[in-house]
Protein backbone atom coordinates (compact mmCIF):
# COMPACT_ATOMS: atom_id res chain seq x y z
CA UNK A 1 0.00 0.00 0.00
CA UNK A 2 2.76 2.42 0.98
CA UNK A 3 4.64 1.63 -2.22
CA UNK A 4 1.49 2.30 -4.25
CA UNK A 5 1.02 5.68 -2.54
CA UNK A 6 4.65 6.64 -3.14
CA UNK A 7 4.39 5.59 -6.79
CA UNK A 8 1.20 7.65 -7.14
CA UNK A 9 2.84 10.72 -5.57
CA UNK A 10 5.95 10.32 -7.70
CA UNK A 11 3.87 9.84 -10.82
CA UNK A 12 1.77 12.89 -10.00
CA UNK A 13 4.92 15.01 -9.51
CA UNK A 14 6.34 13.82 -12.82
CA UNK A 15 3.03 14.54 -14.55
CA UNK A 16 2.95 18.08 -13.12
CA UNK A 17 6.54 18.72 -14.22
CA UNK A 18 5.88 17.38 -17.73
CA UNK A 19 2.69 19.44 -18.01
CA UNK A 20 4.50 22.56 -16.88
CA UNK A 21 7.28 21.88 -19.36
CA UNK A 22 4.77 21.34 -22.16
CA UNK A 23 3.01 24.60 -21.32
CA UNK A 24 6.33 26.46 -21.28
CA UNK A 25 7.08 25.27 -24.82
CA UNK A 26 4.05 27.22 -26.01
CA UNK A 27 5.32 30.52 -24.63
CA UNK A 28 6.90 33.34 -26.60
CA UNK A 29 10.08 32.90 -24.57
CA UNK A 30 10.50 29.29 -25.70
CA UNK A 31 9.87 30.21 -29.31
CA UNK A 32 12.57 32.88 -29.03
CA UNK A 33 14.94 30.37 -27.41
CA UNK A 34 14.40 27.89 -30.26
CA UNK A 35 15.29 30.48 -32.88
CA UNK A 36 18.32 31.99 -31.14
CA UNK A 37 21.82 30.43 -30.87
CA UNK A 38 22.60 28.58 -27.65
CA UNK A 39 23.35 25.20 -26.12
CA UNK A 40 21.13 22.16 -26.60
CA UNK A 41 17.90 22.42 -24.62
CA UNK A 42 17.05 19.20 -22.79
CA UNK A 43 13.33 18.61 -22.14
CA UNK A 44 12.27 19.82 -18.68
CA UNK A 45 15.80 20.89 -17.74
CA UNK A 46 16.73 23.13 -20.66
CA UNK A 47 20.34 24.29 -20.14
CA UNK A 48 20.28 23.75 -16.37
CA UNK A 49 22.84 20.94 -16.36
CA UNK A 50 25.45 23.34 -17.77
CA UNK A 51 25.41 25.17 -14.43
CA UNK A 52 25.41 22.22 -12.04
CA UNK A 53 28.31 21.48 -9.67
CA UNK A 54 30.51 24.38 -10.71
CA UNK A 55 32.75 26.24 -8.25
CA UNK A 56 33.33 30.00 -8.69
CA UNK A 57 36.40 29.47 -10.91
CA UNK A 58 34.54 27.03 -13.16
CA UNK A 59 31.57 29.39 -13.29
CA UNK A 60 33.76 32.24 -14.56
CA UNK A 61 35.40 29.93 -17.09
CA UNK A 62 32.02 28.62 -18.26
CA UNK A 63 30.94 32.11 -19.31
CA UNK A 64 34.21 32.71 -21.17
CA UNK A 65 33.92 29.33 -22.92
CA UNK A 66 30.42 30.19 -24.10
CA UNK A 67 31.64 33.51 -25.49
CA UNK A 68 34.38 31.71 -27.41
CA UNK A 69 32.02 28.95 -28.54
CA UNK A 70 29.22 31.11 -29.95
CA UNK A 71 31.28 34.24 -30.82
CA UNK A 72 28.06 36.18 -30.47
CA UNK A 73 25.32 36.75 -27.94
CA UNK A 74 23.55 33.52 -27.00
CA UNK A 75 20.57 32.27 -25.03
CA UNK A 76 19.85 29.82 -22.24
CA UNK A 77 16.56 28.17 -21.33
CA UNK A 78 16.23 27.49 -17.59
CA UNK A 79 13.18 26.88 -15.41
CA UNK A 80 10.76 27.80 -18.17
CA UNK A 81 12.43 31.17 -18.86
CA UNK A 82 14.68 32.43 -21.62
CA UNK A 83 17.92 34.21 -20.69
CA UNK A 84 19.75 36.35 -23.24
CA UNK A 85 23.52 36.51 -22.66
CA UNK A 86 24.91 39.60 -24.37
CA UNK A 87 28.54 39.83 -25.48
CA UNK A 88 28.22 42.06 -28.56
CA UNK A 89 27.51 45.73 -29.03
CA UNK A 90 24.35 45.55 -31.14
CA UNK A 91 22.42 43.93 -28.29
CA UNK A 92 24.19 45.77 -25.46
CA UNK A 93 23.34 49.17 -26.92
CA UNK A 94 19.64 48.31 -27.12
CA UNK A 95 19.57 47.58 -23.39
CA UNK A 96 22.00 50.16 -22.01
CA UNK A 97 20.79 53.14 -24.03
CA UNK A 98 17.12 52.45 -23.36
CA UNK A 99 14.98 54.33 -20.86
CA UNK A 100 12.61 51.36 -21.08
CA UNK A 101 14.84 48.42 -20.12
CA UNK A 102 16.27 49.87 -16.88
CA UNK A 103 14.92 47.30 -14.39
CA UNK A 104 17.51 45.11 -12.74
CA UNK A 105 16.85 41.38 -13.07
CA UNK A 106 15.83 38.94 -10.36
CA UNK A 107 19.52 38.35 -9.57
CA UNK A 108 19.70 41.73 -7.84
CA UNK A 109 16.99 40.60 -5.46
CA UNK A 110 19.61 38.32 -3.96
CA UNK A 111 21.71 41.39 -3.08
CA UNK A 112 18.95 42.82 -0.89
CA UNK A 113 20.18 41.11 2.30
CA UNK A 114 23.56 42.83 1.79
CA UNK A 115 22.60 46.31 0.57
CA UNK A 116 18.82 46.55 0.65
CA UNK A 117 16.91 48.32 -2.09
CA UNK A 118 19.50 51.04 -2.60
CA UNK A 119 20.56 52.85 -5.75
CA UNK A 120 22.07 49.73 -7.31
CA UNK A 121 19.00 47.53 -6.93
CA UNK A 122 16.02 49.90 -6.83
CA UNK A 123 13.80 50.72 -9.80
CA UNK A 124 11.19 53.16 -11.03
CA UNK A 125 10.30 56.21 -8.97
CA UNK A 126 12.36 55.08 -5.98
CA UNK A 127 15.51 54.82 -8.10
CA UNK A 128 14.82 58.21 -9.73
CA UNK A 129 14.33 59.88 -6.34
CA UNK A 130 17.48 58.36 -4.84
CA UNK A 131 19.50 59.30 -7.92
CA UNK A 132 18.32 62.92 -7.61
CA UNK A 133 19.22 63.00 -3.92
CA UNK A 134 22.69 61.54 -4.41
CA UNK A 135 23.82 63.21 -7.65
CA UNK A 136 24.97 66.45 -5.90
CA UNK A 137 27.26 64.42 -3.63
CA UNK A 138 29.31 63.43 -6.69
CA UNK A 139 29.15 66.71 -8.58
CA UNK A 140 32.37 67.79 -10.27
CA UNK A 141 32.67 70.76 -7.90
CA UNK A 142 32.87 68.41 -4.92
CA UNK A 143 35.90 66.54 -6.30
CA UNK A 144 38.51 68.99 -4.89
CA UNK A 145 37.29 68.15 -1.37
CA UNK A 146 37.68 64.46 -2.12
CA UNK A 147 41.09 64.97 -3.72
CA UNK A 148 42.74 66.07 -0.48
CA UNK A 149 41.68 62.82 1.16
CA UNK A 150 42.77 60.75 -1.86
CA UNK A 151 46.20 62.34 -1.65
CA UNK A 152 46.53 61.86 2.10
CA UNK A 153 45.55 58.19 1.89
CA UNK A 154 47.89 57.68 -1.08
CA UNK A 155 50.79 59.12 0.91
CA UNK A 156 49.98 56.75 3.78
CA UNK A 157 50.02 53.86 1.33
CA UNK A 158 53.40 54.95 -0.03
CA UNK A 159 54.83 55.06 3.50
CA UNK A 160 53.33 51.63 4.27
CA UNK A 161 54.96 50.15 1.18
CA UNK A 162 58.25 51.99 1.65
CA UNK A 163 59.71 49.35 3.93
CA UNK A 164 58.88 46.64 1.37
CA UNK A 165 60.45 48.41 -1.60
CA UNK A 166 63.68 46.43 -1.78
CA UNK A 167 63.10 45.02 -5.26
CA UNK A 168 63.15 41.49 -3.85
CA UNK A 169 60.14 41.04 -1.59
CA UNK A 170 56.92 40.01 -3.31
CA UNK A 171 53.96 42.17 -2.31
CA UNK A 172 50.45 40.71 -2.46
CA UNK A 173 48.16 43.53 -3.52
CA UNK A 174 44.70 42.28 -2.57
CA UNK A 175 44.70 43.05 1.15
CA UNK A 176 46.78 46.23 0.95
CA UNK A 177 44.84 47.89 -1.87
CA UNK A 178 41.43 46.85 -0.54
CA UNK A 179 42.29 48.40 2.83
CA UNK A 180 43.36 51.62 1.08
CA UNK A 181 40.10 51.79 -0.88
CA UNK A 182 38.00 51.10 2.22
CA UNK A 183 39.74 53.86 4.18
CA UNK A 184 39.20 56.24 1.27
CA UNK A 185 35.48 55.54 0.79
CA UNK A 186 34.86 55.87 4.52
CA UNK A 187 36.46 59.28 4.77
CA UNK A 188 35.21 60.75 1.50
CA UNK A 189 31.71 59.39 1.01
CA UNK A 190 30.94 58.68 4.68
CA UNK A 191 32.92 61.45 6.35
CA UNK A 192 34.48 59.26 9.05
CA UNK A 193 37.98 57.94 9.62
CA UNK A 194 38.25 54.18 9.49
CA UNK A 195 41.07 54.15 12.03
CA UNK A 196 38.45 54.67 14.72
CA UNK A 197 36.81 51.32 13.97
CA UNK A 198 38.11 47.95 15.10
CA UNK A 199 35.55 46.16 12.92
CA UNK A 200 37.10 47.12 9.57
CA UNK A 201 39.03 43.86 9.09
CA UNK A 202 35.96 41.82 10.01
CA UNK A 203 33.92 43.85 7.53
CA UNK A 204 36.32 43.04 4.67
CA UNK A 205 36.38 39.34 5.58
CA UNK A 206 32.61 39.05 5.79
CA UNK A 207 32.04 40.97 2.54
CA UNK A 208 34.07 38.29 0.73
CA UNK A 209 32.11 35.51 2.44
CA UNK A 210 28.76 37.08 1.58
CA UNK A 211 29.90 37.66 -2.00
CA UNK A 212 30.62 33.96 -2.43
CA UNK A 213 27.23 33.01 -0.96
CA UNK A 214 25.34 35.40 -3.23
CA UNK A 215 27.21 34.31 -6.35
CA UNK A 216 26.47 30.67 -5.50
CA UNK A 217 22.75 31.48 -5.34
CA UNK A 218 22.94 33.46 -8.57
CA UNK A 219 24.40 30.45 -10.38
CA UNK A 220 21.91 28.00 -8.82
CA UNK A 221 18.43 28.54 -10.29
CA UNK A 222 16.99 25.91 -7.96
CA UNK A 223 17.79 28.32 -5.09
CA UNK A 224 15.94 31.30 -6.58
CA UNK A 225 12.82 30.51 -4.56
CA UNK A 226 13.14 32.04 -1.09
CA UNK A 227 11.37 29.12 0.60
CA UNK A 228 13.66 26.55 -1.01
CA UNK A 229 16.71 28.67 -0.12
CA UNK A 230 15.58 28.76 3.52
CA UNK A 231 14.60 25.07 3.73
CA UNK A 232 17.99 23.96 2.38
CA UNK A 233 19.73 25.85 5.20
CA UNK A 234 21.39 28.66 3.26
CA UNK A 235 19.61 31.60 4.88
CA UNK A 236 21.03 31.14 8.40
CA UNK A 237 24.76 31.30 7.52
CA UNK A 238 24.10 34.30 5.26
CA UNK A 239 22.34 36.15 8.07
CA UNK A 240 25.22 35.46 10.46
CA UNK A 241 27.80 36.78 8.01
CA UNK A 242 25.71 39.90 7.40
CA UNK A 243 25.53 40.89 11.09
CA UNK A 244 29.04 42.40 11.37
CA UNK A 245 28.64 44.11 7.97
CA UNK A 246 25.46 45.90 8.99
CA UNK A 247 26.81 46.65 12.47
CA UNK A 248 29.80 48.34 10.85
CA UNK A 249 27.70 50.53 8.56
CA UNK A 250 25.29 51.42 11.37
CA UNK A 251 28.26 52.54 13.45
CA UNK A 252 29.37 54.83 10.64
CA UNK A 253 25.91 56.36 10.30
CA UNK A 254 25.67 56.86 14.06
CA UNK A 255 28.99 58.67 14.27
CA UNK A 256 28.19 60.92 11.33
CA UNK A 257 24.81 61.80 12.82
CA UNK A 258 26.59 63.09 15.90
CA UNK A 259 28.68 65.42 13.76
CA UNK A 260 25.92 66.47 11.40
CA UNK A 261 24.59 69.37 13.48
CA UNK A 262 28.02 70.96 13.63
CA UNK A 263 28.42 70.43 9.90
CA UNK A 264 25.08 72.12 9.25
CA UNK A 265 26.22 75.13 11.24
CA UNK A 266 29.37 75.31 9.16
CA UNK A 267 27.33 75.01 5.99
CA UNK A 268 25.07 77.85 7.05
CA UNK A 269 28.09 80.16 6.85
CA UNK A 270 29.13 78.95 3.38
CA UNK A 271 27.95 80.19 -0.01
CA UNK A 272 25.04 78.70 -1.90
CA UNK A 273 26.07 76.19 -4.52
CA UNK A 274 25.27 77.66 -7.91
CA UNK A 275 25.07 74.26 -9.59
CA UNK A 276 22.52 72.35 -7.57
CA UNK A 277 20.80 74.93 -5.44
CA UNK A 278 21.69 73.77 -1.94
CA UNK A 279 24.59 74.00 0.45
CA UNK A 280 27.61 71.93 -0.47
CA UNK A 281 28.04 68.75 1.55
CA UNK A 282 31.34 67.29 2.58
CA UNK A 283 30.30 63.67 2.19
CA UNK A 284 27.64 61.56 0.53
CA UNK A 285 26.32 60.59 3.95
CA UNK A 286 25.77 64.26 4.81
CA UNK A 287 23.64 64.58 1.67
CA UNK A 288 21.52 61.67 2.86
CA UNK A 289 21.17 63.08 6.37
CA UNK A 290 20.14 66.41 4.90
CA UNK A 291 17.53 64.67 2.74
CA UNK A 292 16.27 62.87 5.85
CA UNK A 293 15.76 66.22 7.58
CA UNK A 294 13.57 67.19 4.60
CA UNK A 295 11.68 63.88 4.86
CA UNK A 296 12.92 62.79 1.42
CA UNK A 297 14.42 59.58 2.82
CA UNK A 298 14.04 57.61 6.05
CA UNK A 299 16.56 55.88 8.32
CA UNK A 300 16.22 52.55 6.50
CA UNK A 301 16.83 54.31 3.20
CA UNK A 302 20.04 55.85 4.52
CA UNK A 303 21.23 52.44 5.67
CA UNK A 304 20.47 50.98 2.22
CA UNK A 305 22.54 53.62 0.44
CA UNK A 306 25.43 53.44 2.91
CA UNK A 307 25.57 49.64 2.57
CA UNK A 308 25.45 50.02 -1.21
CA UNK A 309 28.20 52.62 -1.44
CA UNK A 310 30.41 51.03 1.17
CA UNK A 311 30.52 47.87 -0.92
CA UNK A 312 30.34 49.33 -4.43
CA UNK A 313 32.66 52.21 -3.63
CA UNK A 314 35.58 50.26 -2.23
CA UNK A 315 35.61 46.80 -3.83
CA UNK A 316 35.25 47.96 -7.43
CA UNK A 317 37.85 50.72 -7.10
CA UNK A 318 40.27 48.36 -5.36
CA UNK A 319 39.96 45.89 -8.25
CA UNK A 320 40.66 48.64 -10.79
CA UNK A 321 43.75 49.81 -8.90
CA UNK A 322 45.14 46.29 -8.44
CA UNK A 323 44.83 45.26 -12.07
CA UNK A 324 46.29 48.54 -13.30
CA UNK A 325 49.30 48.12 -11.00
CA UNK A 326 49.85 44.58 -12.29
CA UNK A 327 49.61 45.76 -15.91
CA UNK A 328 52.00 48.67 -15.36
CA UNK A 329 54.50 46.30 -13.74
CA UNK A 330 54.33 43.99 -16.76
CA UNK A 331 54.28 46.78 -19.35
CA UNK A 332 57.52 48.55 -18.42
CA UNK A 333 57.48 50.85 -21.44
CA UNK A 334 54.01 52.11 -20.52
CA UNK A 335 55.14 52.57 -16.92
CA UNK A 336 58.14 54.65 -18.01
CA UNK A 337 55.95 56.78 -20.22
CA UNK A 338 53.51 57.42 -17.36
CA UNK A 339 56.37 58.33 -15.03
CA UNK A 340 57.79 60.75 -17.58
CA UNK A 341 54.40 62.38 -18.14
CA UNK A 342 53.88 62.88 -14.40
CA UNK A 343 57.30 64.44 -13.94
CA UNK A 344 56.74 66.79 -16.88
CA UNK A 345 53.47 67.91 -15.34
CA UNK A 346 55.15 68.55 -11.99
CA UNK A 347 57.85 70.62 -13.68
CA UNK A 348 55.34 72.63 -15.70
CA UNK A 349 53.25 73.72 -12.74
CA UNK A 350 56.27 74.31 -10.48
CA UNK A 351 55.02 71.76 -7.99
CA UNK A 352 58.52 70.39 -7.54
CA UNK A 353 58.18 66.66 -6.80
CA UNK A 354 55.22 66.99 -4.45
CA UNK A 355 52.11 65.27 -5.86
CA UNK A 356 50.04 66.61 -2.94
CA UNK A 357 50.02 69.99 -4.68
CA UNK A 358 48.37 68.65 -7.79
CA UNK A 359 44.83 69.84 -8.47
CA UNK A 360 41.87 68.05 -10.04
CA UNK A 361 42.71 69.84 -13.29
CA UNK A 362 46.32 68.62 -13.09
CA UNK A 363 45.18 65.01 -12.94
CA UNK A 364 43.09 65.65 -16.04
CA UNK A 365 46.27 66.75 -17.81
CA UNK A 366 47.77 63.25 -17.75
CA UNK A 367 46.34 61.88 -21.01
CA UNK A 368 48.62 58.85 -21.33
CA UNK A 369 48.01 57.72 -17.74
CA UNK A 370 44.29 58.08 -18.37
CA UNK A 371 44.56 55.90 -21.48
CA UNK A 372 46.45 53.27 -19.48
CA UNK A 373 43.69 53.26 -16.87
CA UNK A 374 41.01 52.97 -19.55
CA UNK A 375 42.81 50.06 -21.19
CA UNK A 376 43.13 48.36 -17.81
CA UNK A 377 39.40 48.84 -17.23
CA UNK A 378 38.74 47.38 -20.68
CA UNK A 379 40.79 44.25 -20.03
CA UNK A 380 39.71 43.88 -16.40
CA UNK A 381 36.39 45.68 -15.81
CA UNK A 382 35.74 45.64 -12.04
CA UNK A 383 32.05 44.97 -12.70
CA UNK A 384 32.36 42.24 -15.29
CA UNK A 385 28.65 41.40 -15.50
CA UNK A 386 25.34 43.25 -15.13
CA UNK A 387 21.80 41.98 -15.55
CA UNK A 388 18.51 43.56 -16.57
CA UNK A 389 14.92 42.46 -17.06
CA UNK A 390 13.26 43.77 -20.20
CA UNK A 391 10.19 45.96 -19.98
CA UNK A 392 8.25 45.07 -23.07
CA UNK A 393 9.51 43.14 -26.07
CA UNK A 394 13.11 43.18 -27.30
CA UNK A 395 13.82 42.37 -30.96
CA UNK A 396 17.30 40.96 -31.67
CA UNK A 397 18.31 39.70 -35.13
CA UNK A 398 14.69 39.15 -36.05
CA UNK A 399 13.97 37.22 -32.85
CA UNK A 400 11.43 38.75 -30.47
CA UNK A 401 12.22 38.21 -26.80
CA UNK A 402 9.15 38.73 -24.59
CA UNK A 403 8.57 41.10 -21.69
CA UNK A 404 10.57 40.27 -18.55
CA UNK A 405 13.33 38.43 -20.40
CA UNK A 406 16.50 38.29 -18.28
CA UNK A 407 19.41 39.85 -20.15
CA UNK A 408 22.94 39.31 -18.84
CA UNK A 409 25.46 41.79 -20.25
CA UNK A 410 28.91 40.21 -19.97
CA UNK A 411 31.09 43.34 -19.94
CA UNK A 412 34.25 41.22 -19.71
CA UNK A 413 33.43 39.68 -23.10
CA UNK A 414 31.89 42.83 -24.58
CA UNK A 415 35.26 44.53 -24.07
CA UNK A 416 36.88 41.73 -26.07
CA UNK A 417 34.77 42.05 -29.20
CA UNK A 418 37.40 41.83 -31.98
CA UNK A 419 35.33 44.05 -34.25
CA UNK A 420 35.52 46.87 -31.72
CA UNK A 421 38.95 46.04 -30.26
CA UNK A 422 41.23 44.24 -32.76
CA UNK A 423 43.57 41.74 -31.10
CA UNK A 424 41.54 42.23 -27.91
CA UNK A 425 43.92 40.56 -25.43
CA UNK A 426 46.78 42.88 -26.37
CA UNK A 427 47.47 45.75 -23.94
CA UNK A 428 47.28 48.93 -26.03
CA UNK A 429 46.43 52.27 -24.36
CA UNK A 430 46.34 53.95 -27.77
CA UNK A 431 42.95 52.32 -28.36
CA UNK A 432 41.74 55.33 -26.37
CA UNK A 433 43.39 58.06 -28.39
CA UNK A 434 40.58 60.54 -29.18
CA UNK A 435 40.79 59.94 -32.93
CA UNK A 436 40.57 56.16 -32.38
CA UNK A 437 37.87 56.15 -29.71
CA UNK A 438 35.54 58.45 -31.64
CA UNK A 439 35.28 55.86 -34.43
CA UNK A 440 34.11 53.21 -31.98
CA UNK A 441 30.54 52.64 -30.85
CA UNK A 442 30.23 54.39 -27.43
CA UNK A 443 28.57 51.29 -25.97
CA UNK A 444 31.53 49.07 -26.82
CA UNK A 445 33.37 50.25 -23.70
CA UNK A 446 31.25 50.40 -20.55
CA UNK A 447 33.33 49.79 -17.39
CA UNK A 448 30.92 52.07 -15.52
CA UNK A 449 27.85 50.79 -17.38
CA UNK A 450 26.20 53.39 -19.63
CA UNK A 451 22.95 55.15 -20.34
CA UNK A 452 20.39 56.12 -17.67
CA UNK A 453 21.79 53.68 -15.08
CA UNK A 454 25.46 54.47 -15.45
CA UNK A 455 27.68 54.61 -12.38
CA UNK A 456 27.03 57.76 -10.37
CA UNK A 457 30.55 57.70 -8.90
CA UNK A 458 32.69 57.21 -12.00
CA UNK A 459 34.43 60.62 -11.81
CA UNK A 460 35.08 59.95 -8.13
CA UNK A 461 36.58 56.53 -8.91
CA UNK A 462 38.77 57.72 -11.78
CA UNK A 463 40.24 60.54 -9.71
CA UNK A 464 40.98 58.13 -6.86
CA UNK A 465 42.69 55.69 -9.24
CA UNK A 466 44.80 58.44 -10.82
CA UNK A 467 45.79 59.87 -7.46
CA UNK A 468 47.09 56.62 -6.02
CA UNK A 469 48.88 55.64 -9.23
CA UNK A 470 50.67 59.00 -9.42
CA UNK A 471 51.83 58.65 -5.81
CA UNK A 472 53.04 55.07 -6.36
CA UNK A 473 54.81 55.76 -9.66
CA UNK A 474 56.64 58.79 -8.29
CA UNK A 475 57.98 56.73 -5.38
CA UNK A 476 58.51 53.26 -6.84
CA UNK A 477 59.27 51.34 -9.98
CA UNK A 478 56.77 48.52 -10.25
CA UNK A 479 58.48 45.21 -11.03
CA UNK A 480 56.40 42.29 -12.37
CA UNK A 481 55.78 39.08 -10.48
CA UNK A 482 52.28 37.96 -11.51
CA UNK A 483 51.88 37.52 -15.26
CA UNK A 484 48.55 37.93 -16.99
CA UNK A 485 48.37 34.29 -18.06
CA UNK A 486 48.82 33.20 -14.42
CA UNK A 487 45.72 35.03 -13.15
CA UNK A 488 42.86 32.68 -12.27
CA UNK A 489 39.53 34.49 -12.05
CA UNK A 490 36.50 33.48 -10.04
CA UNK A 491 32.86 34.50 -10.36
CA UNK A 492 32.06 37.13 -7.73
CA UNK A 493 30.16 40.38 -7.32
CA UNK A 494 33.23 42.16 -8.71
CA UNK A 495 36.04 40.89 -10.92
CA UNK A 496 38.19 38.93 -8.49
CA UNK A 497 41.35 36.88 -8.88
CA UNK A 498 41.53 33.66 -6.89
CA UNK A 499 45.31 33.73 -7.28
CA UNK A 500 47.41 36.37 -5.48
CA UNK A 501 48.21 39.50 -7.48
CA UNK A 502 51.87 40.25 -6.78
CA UNK A 503 54.48 42.89 -7.69
CA UNK A 504 57.87 43.97 -6.42
CA UNK A 505 58.79 47.57 -5.70
CA UNK A 506 62.04 49.42 -6.22
CA UNK A 507 62.54 52.88 -4.76
CA UNK A 508 63.09 55.56 -7.35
Amino acid sequence: MLIAVLVFILGSCIAVVLLRDYQSTKTDGYQAAKRYPGGRMIPVFGNLFELLFKNPVQTFTYARENAARFRASYRQWIDGKVILNIIRIKEAEKILSSTQHTRKSILYKFLHPLMGDGLLCSKGLKWQQRRRILTPAFHFNILPKFLTIFQEESEKLVKQLGGLADGVQEIVLQSIVTSFALHTICETAMGVKLDAYNEADEYKKKVYEVGEMLVHRTMSPWLYNDRVYRLLGYEGPLAESLKPIHHFTRSIIQQRRQNFQALQQADSQSEENMYFGSKQRYAMLDTLLSAEAKQQIDEDGIREEVDTFMFEGHDTTAAAIMFTIVLLAIEQEAQDRCYKEINELLEQNSASSDPVRLSVQDYQNLPYLERVIKESLRLYPPVAFISRATTGELVVDGTTFPHNTITHIHIYDLHRDPEQFPDPERFDPDRFLPEVAEKRNPYAYVPFSAGPRNCIGQKFALLEIKTVLVALLLSFRLVPVTRREEIVFMADLVLRAKTPLKVRLQRR
